[in-house]
């Protein structure tokens, strides 16, 4: 069991280890204009086990948001968990709980993070059509999770399609802002006020998802 977890690790590492370099060389360079070939010499690695990683050139980028794909999920999941400790928290106002949280941790995926690293991540990432669509596909997956956690039903997938919207917009409004020159200080405050506003606009038409279990999701 040691064994695979070292092998696991070591995997992992190498999933970050790759798609940092490739992130440098897209920042420095243009997505565009880095090849894959260019990435896996970086990388030490041939092109075919690069692309035994990551499937596409795009998932080099959005590598960091795989972490990210079912935390939507995860946070229902443990809502419904801990429901018998705290029966009066809906699924809703777990996720916006989470979300207020990411933004006092300035979460990068919050939008709220003045870091160059990240501002220079996001231009790449909104300023690259293919990555943009590739990330579609990502939000795609993270709804899809997050209906199953929800009942797995069509409400529930019409829910999760608006709860992923709205995060979506959350984080890339505060982004915006602070690309555009604001401070993270001066964004905070209406970075939470807007979170708090569209967090209790989903939970006042998404009425029946408090009762909803989570015992469907895939573990």
């Amino acid at each position: 069991m040691a064994g695979t977890g070292l092998r696991e690790r070591k995997k992992q590492q190498t999933y970050q280890n790759v798609s940092d370099i490739a992130i440098r060389l897209f920042l420095a360079k243009g997505f565009d204009a880095v090849s894959v070939a260019e990435i896996a010499a970086a990388a030490g690695i041939s092109k075919p086990t690069l692309f035994r990683y990551f499937p596409a050139k795009e998932d080099l980028v959005l590598h960091r948001f795989a972490d990210h794909e079912d935390e939507a999920a995860r946070v229902v999941r443990a809502a419904g968990a801990s429901a018998g400790a705290d029966a009066d928290v809906s699924p809703v106002d777990a996720l916006r709980r989470h979300f207020l949280d990411g933004l006092s941790r300035e979460d990068p995926v919050t939008g709220l993070n003045g870091s160059p690293e990240v501002l220079a991540f996001h231009r790449l990432l909104y300023g690259t059509a293919s990555l943009v669509a590739r990330a579609y596909e990502y939000q795609q997956r993270s709804e899809a999770v997050l209906a199953v956690a929800l009942g797995d039903t069509l409400a529930a997938r019409l829910a999760a399609g608006q709860i992923i919207a709205v995060q979506r917009i959350l984080a890339q409004e505060n982004w915006r802002r602070i690309a555009a020159g604001e401070t993270v200080e001066a964004v905070r405050e209406d970075a939470v006020a807007a979170a708090e506003g569209a967090f209790g606009q989903l939970e006042a038409v998404l009425p029946r998802l408090r009762s909803v279990g989570v015992e469907k999701l895939p573990r």
